[in-house]
């Protein structure tokens, strides 16, 4: 399964509970995550997306670990299941 397959499904069930899942990208700043999931109630998100198996690398590490210093919640999903569970920890 591809990359985009996850992520278009991400910003799928993530519009279907009132968020938006922004494409996020930082000029100038490599390996930030994919996307930021914007809540209700100003809840922000971080999600990194992989291929089922896949590794974040060296940098995608480093800059989930700047965020959560930051005080954000930083996901790692590579899965369709993966979504799911996400979404059912954010009802």
């Amino acid at each position: 399964m591809l990359e985009s397959v996850i992520e278009k499904r991400l910003k799928k069930e993530i519009e279907k509970i009132g968020g938006k899942a922004l494409k996020f990208v930082s000029p100038g700043m490599s390996g930030v995550p994919d996307r930021i999931v914007l809540l209700p109630h100003g809840k922000i998100i971080f999600v990194e997306l992989k291929a089922p198996g896949k590794k974040r690398r060296k940098l995608q590490e480093y800059r989930a670990k700047e965020l959560n210093t930051l005080g954000f919640r930083v996901e790692c999903i590579d899965s369709i299941s993966g979504v799911k569970q996400f979404i059912k920890e954010l009802r």
